[in-house]
Formats: structure tokens, C-alpha cells, sequence
């Protein structure tokens, strides 16, 4: 076995002649910059020993001298940016090892057991993925802490969902395979040949990123084509060379809880599901109220567990629950859960970095009063106001927004009311998401080391239709009549969402029928529905 620690197994024999083959494009660059010096050299000493004399060789000596001086200088300016260049650097919540210490104790003893370095630091992220991180360069180091020493091993960064769904020993069988991963980055080939790339995509960023002028501009854009030439020559080896480190590292954790591994990798997908739902359904909402569920991964298992009652294939999964699970390896895993929370509404949503009179936490008992309801009545109003610059008149009965309003301007009109009424909502909610952006005014208000890029760095869904938007305009102002005249109350469906409840019972039959109201005109199967529940279509409802 190697030193390394990734032994002599066929993945790590590929990836160090992969990394080799990167060093070599770079070894392929220093020889092209350094030929004309080295041109330069030859008719110089031709011209000090006499062999090489005469006006056109002393000519040639100046011209040829001039351009490698040129061809110099720009190399180093190059090699400079490539070398100085941050590598982004992916959003994490921090995890001391005072936090932590159960969590780090386990994957030391990984560790361990794999023969391998342990991480120098464990990361959270939000999201259903776990992997290695280089966090060496000088760029990357926290302000006060001591500098990071390149033979540094990379720090763990974890999916916070799992360690609130996976059980202590699944998620130690499901980290195997990412800790093994630190033997081959000790590999002094592989990990000069990752900095070359990592330095190589940052410098392609730099060239990207706009100037202090025209002359400035030029410079990066040069730099940054000259960073993607070389970049473009080598990514196949790069490519090829992690394939060799993934299949060496699965190659050396095989021996490590492979049978519960697999039992483990259904938990991946099965949390993965319900995360989605969980942000896309839950937590979007709350986001564009300005409130941010501050227990989204304590609110993935609720998901989780519901899914599993519903859904065949997951059946059995929640018998699991009964051990201890791995967020008990962390101290306070509140204040770990709602760190989690905030960087996820930022990296989904652009929410602010900190909390503010208009971005604030919410619990999930406070959900469907602070968020459900507020979020119905805030869609009617706005649904009215429309109705009011489209100058529609008010229905016959009493005085106040009504649901009879919407549903007579609606019903029998043709497509094209439908359309007014979508078009106006749109440019509503344009104006308020607008005026309601986020602003990064200071450092502290941007990403670690992804610089001023706009926020949010991955949406959850595409901008939404205006038929979609006047369809959930159209559901808020029948969920308000619901609440205000049949009794009925805000509820949370920890897969679907804001939902109507009706004596304790979810409604799932209403979008159908406001469906068959705002694509057709068609309000009668919706006020079957209302007769039928008791909801008063003609009483005014509260709005925000």
C-alpha cells in the first residue's frame, strides 16, 4: 500500500495517469511561453561567439528578444490570475468541532477504519448531497483564523437533510465512500492537478467579470480565453481522473457497512423527494410572504413521514425512526436546523442574509395563521384591486370584495376577460416582487466566494403563468370565503403545501373546479361545491 493511502487499485492507478496528462497541458503552456525566450537565447549567444553576426542576425536577435520580453510578460500576468483566482467556494453553514463533536468523532473513526486522512473540517449544506471540498486557497481562509496549508485534507460538507432523516449508522454507511475520497486528494498528483483546474475555471470567471475600463476589460477577456483554451485541452483528463478517484474511493469503503450502503442510498432518494416538495410547496410560499421556516430539516422528516404513508414504496421506512437519528450527533441542532433554514432561503429564494421586520422566522404551528392564511387574503386583495382597474362593478348585496365579483366578471365572458384579469395580476406581482429584491449593500450581504452574483444562485421553479397566477388568486378568494363563512381553517400539507381544511379534512377536490372557472367560464361546478360545504359566496370576506 502507498503512502497515499488509495493502495494500488485500477481507479487509482487511472486517476494519477489522469492527473499526470493534466500536468502535462500545463507543462505544455510553460514550454510555449518559454520558446521564443529560449529562441532568443540561441541568437545571442550565436552573436557572443561570433557565429551569428552581421545586420540582419542583430536585427533578428532584437526582434526575436522584444517578442519573448512580450510573450513573458503576458505569460506571468496569466500564470498570476490563474494562481491568485478564487475557485467559487459552494454556501455552507459552518461546523465546529464544539458543535459537532459526536459527528466528528464518527467520521474520524471513518476515517480510521478506512485508512485514510480525516477531513480537516465538517460544512452543512442544504441540500441532499454530501461531498469533499478544497478549501486550501488563500481566498477561502476566514478572517482571524490561521491559513490553510495546501497538503491540507479537504473539508466533509453534509446534507443537513440528512441528518435529520438518516439514523446515526446510515448516515455513517452513506459517508464511507465520500471520506475515502481524502486518500486520493493526499495524492501529490492528483492534488496539484485539481489546483490547476480549480485555478483555470476561477480565471475563466475573472475573465468573465466586468472591468474597471476598456483596457482593463481587454486584459481579463484575454487572460480568460487563454485560461479556456487551456482548460478545454485538459478537461476530458480532468473528467477522467475523478471518475478514477470516485471508483477508488468506493473501491477502499466496500469493506466498510456495504449492506447497510444500500439501505442507506434508498434513504438518499427517498429524502430527495421529499426535500423538493418540502421547498418547492412548503417553503416557497412562506419565502415570497417574507417569512423563512426557520426548521425546514426537522419539517423534512414531517414531509418524509407523510410520504411514506402515502406511497406504497416507502412503506416501512418510517419503522427507522424509532433509532437514534443523526442529528442527535450535534449539540444544538435547533440553531443548526435554523442556520440550515436561512441558507436555504437565500440560496432558493434571495432572501436577505439576516433577519428584519419584513424577513422573519416562522415555526411550522405558527405556519398556517402566519403564512397560509395571511398568503390567501394577501392574493384576494390583490385579485380585487385588478377588478377594480379593469372597472369591474362590485355584485349585487352587501358592500365589501366578494367572491360572487369574481366568479360573475369570470363566468361566460370569453377567454379574453380571463386574459385582462391574468395580465393585470402579473404586473401586480412584478411590481411587488420587484420593489421587495433584496439589495447586497455590503459584504456581508453576499455569498462566500461566489462574489456579487445575483441571488438566488438556484431557483426552485421557473416564473410562474399568468394563468397560473390567476388560478391561485382565484383558490385564495375561495379558501377566504371558506374560512370567513363555512367555518373552515388554514391548515399545512407537509407535501402540497397551503391547504383548506374543512372539519379537519383536507380539501383536495377545489382546483378542478376553479379550473373549470378561469380556462372554460364555467362557474357552476364550483358553486355546487360551495352550496354543498355552505360557503356564502355573496357574504364580503376580510382581506390584508
Amino acid at each position: 500500500m502507498s503512502g497515499t493511502g488509495i493502495g494500488e487499485s485500477i481507479g487509482a492507478q487511472a486517476a494519477r495517469s489522469r492527473a499526470l496528462a493534466v500536468l502535462r497541458t500545463r507543462g505544455k503552456a510553460l514550454a510555449v511561453a518559454l520558446l521564443p525566450a529560449a529562441v532568443a537565447v540561441v541568437l545571442f549567444a550565436g552573436g557572443v561567439s561570433g557565429r551569428m553576426s552581421g545586420e540582419a542576425w542583430t536585427a533578428a536577435r532584437w526582434a526575436v528578444g522584444i517578442f519573448a520580453a512580450v510573450v513573458l510578460v503576458v505569460a506571468a500576468v496569466v500564470a498570476a490570475v490563474i494562481v491568485r483566482a478564487s475557485p467559487a467556494l459552494s454556501p455552507t453553514v459552518e461546523l465546529s468541532e464544539r458543535a459537532a463533536p459526536d459527528l466528528y468523532r464518527l467520521v474520524r473513526d471513518l476515517a480510521d477504519r478506512l485508512d485514510v486522512p480525516a477531513p480537516s473540517a465538517l460544512a452543512l449544506t442544504p441540500d441532499c448531497d454530501s461531498w469533499l471540498e478544497d478549501r486550501t486557497h488563500p481566498a477561502h481562509a476566514i478572517s482571524g483564523a490561521r491559513r490553510r496549508r495546501t497538503t491540507e485534507a479537504p473539508v466533509l460538507v453534509i446534507g443537513s437533510p440528512f441528518l435529520w432523516w438518516m439514523r446515526v449508522a446510515e448516515l455513517r454507511a452513506l459517508l464511507a465512500p465520500v471520506v475515502a475520497g481524502t486518500g486520493p486528494s493526499a495524492q501529490p498528483d492528483i492534488a496539484a492537478a485539481r489546483r490547476f483546474v480549480r485555478g483555470l475555471d476561477a480565471a475563466v470567471a475573472v475573465g468573465a467579470s466586468p472591468g474597471r475600463g476598456a483596457m482593463h476589460t481587454a486584459a481579463l477577456g484575454f487572460v480568460g480565453r487563454v485560461a479556456r483554451l487551456m482548460l478545454h485541452s485538459c478537461q476530458t483528463h480532468a473528467a477522467e481522473m475523478e471518475r478514477g478517484v470516485a471508483v477508488a474511493a468506493s473501491e477502499r469503503a466496500q469493506a466498510v457497512d456495504y449492506g447497510l450502503r444500500i439501505v442507506a442510498q434508498e434513504q438518499v432518494g427517498l429524502a430527495y423527494a421529499g426535500w423538493d416538495r418540502l421547498l418547492t410547496r412548503v417553503a416557497l410560499p412562506a419565502w415570497r410572504m417574507g417569512r423563512w421556516p426557520a426548521r425546514l430539516d426537522a419539517g423534512v422528516v414531517s414531509a418524509l413521514t407523510e410520504l411514506s404513508r402515502r406511497d406504497r414504496l416507502a412503506e416501512g421506512f418510517t419503522s427507522r425512526l424509532g433509532e437514534r437519528p443523526a442529528c442527535d450527533l450535534l449539540e444544538e441542532p435547533g440553531a443548526i436546523d435554523e442556520a440550515a433554514s436561512l441558507l436555504a432561503a437565500r440560496l432558493f429564494h434571495g432572501g436577505p442574509a439576516k433577519t428584519s421586520p419584513d424577513w422573519s422566522p416562522v415555526d411550522w404551528q405558527q405556519y398556517p395563521e402566519e403564512v397560509v392564511d395571511r398568503k390567501w387574503r394577501t392574493e384576494a386583495a390583490r385579485l380585487h384591486r385588478v377588478l377594480d382597474e379593469l372597472g369591474v362593478p362590485q355584485s349585487t348585496g352587501p358592500d365589501g370584495p366578494t367572491l360572487d365579483r369574481v366568479m360573475e366578471h369570470l363566468s361566460g365572458r370569453g377567454t379574453d376577460t380571463g386574459d385582462h384579469l391574468a395580465a393585470g395580476i402579473t404586473a401586480h406581482v412584478a411590481r411587488e416582487e420587484e420593489a421587495a429584491l433584496p439589495v447586497a449593500k455590503s459584504p456581508g450581504d453576499t455569498l462566500a466566494g461566489w462574489a456579487a452574483d445575483p441571488l438566488p444562485l438556484f431557483p426552485l421553479q421557473p416564473p410562474r403563468t399568468g394563468r397560473e397566477l390567476l388560478a391561485d388568486h382565484v383558490t385564495a378568494m375561495v379558501c377566504c370565503a371558506a374560512v370567513d363563512t363555512a367555518g373552515a381553517a388554514p391548515g399545512l400539507d407537509w407535501l402540497d403545501g397551503p391547504a383548506l381544511l374543512i372539519r379537519g379534512e383536507r380539501c383536495g377536490d377545489l382546483a378542478t373546479r376553479v379550473l373549470s372557472l378561469t380556462e372554460d367560464g364555467d362557474a357552476a361546478p364550483l358553486r355546487t361545491w360551495l352550496r354543498t360545504l355552505g360557503v356564502r359566496p355573496e357574504k364580503p370576506v376580510r382581506l390584508v
